[in-house]
């Protein structure tokens, strides 16, 4: 496995988010699901070192990265599409891209054939090189986030809701890419919009109350009565 969760308690202050968490991501896509305030922001925090554990163990690629800091973990290989997307809107999408690669020493000797993987996979943004990132669209900026992330080569890489305010149709074409991807990295995923994003991972967890609910395969969430209930609403 690539990532490893284990006994995981994470929270602030005195409040206490998450309980007892377990989870993996070995060479796949995963999804977690969950409904707002179950946990999933701190998880995703906690992992990247923003959040230090209170208790339990986050091990990528068998090393204890559990309180690291997030320069550290980022240079380990793991790298985060963060909801806002964060872009430096005054930039080239050029520009934005490469800087995904500047900071991360495994990455920036083989910048360039990221750049190309990463132009292939999204084409719009090879037509739209020198744009100002702060003039595209929320579907295009979030492509934009995503091969930014992919510049620094990491081998796990983060979504905080990819699909959030973005149209029906820019959600299906985010996850027909996050569908290739699973290919050459591993994919942890948090969304809102369940039934887009069974399409795109291989298994899943539904996290409520700071606690792992369900986890199971894609098929398996999609047919399970509480998954088909609480968050397709079937």
């Amino acid at each position: 496995m690539i990532l490893e969760i284990e006994n995981l308690e994470a929270g602030y202050g005195r409040l206490r988010i998450l309980q007892g968490v377990r989870l993996e991501v070995g060479a796949e896509s995963v999804g977690l699901f969950g409904p707002n305030g179950a946990g999933k922001t701190t998880l995703i925090n906690t992992i990247l070192g923003i959040n230090r554990p209170w208790k339990g163990s986050v091990r990528f690629d068998g090393r204890e990265i559990g309180g690291l800091p997030t320069h550290e973990i980022a240079r380990a290989g793991i790298a985060l599409v963060p909801q806002e997307r964060e872009l430096f809107p005054g930039m080239s999408v050029a520009d934005n891209l490469k800087l995904g690669a500047a900071y991360i020493p495994h990455a920036a000797s083989i910048a360039d054939r990221q750049l190309e993987m990463v132009l292939e996979l999204f084409p719009i943004l090879k037509e739209r090189y020198a744009q100002l990132a702060g003039t595209m669209s929320g579907g295009q900026q979030r492509m934009v986030a995503i091969g930014r992330a992919l510049m620094a080569n990491p081998r796990l890489l983060i979504l905080d809701e990819p699909s959030l305010g973005l149209q029906p149709s820019i959600v299906a074409e985010v996850f027909d890419r996050l569908a290739e991807l699973k290919k050459s990295v591993s994919i942890l995923v948090t969304e809102q919009n369940v039934r887009e994003s069974l399409r795109a991972i291989d298994r899943g967890y539904v996290l409520e109350n700071g606690a792992v609910a369900i986890e199971d395969s894609a098929e398996g969430l999609r047919t399970n009565p509480h998954v088909v209930k609480s968050y397709l609403g079937i």
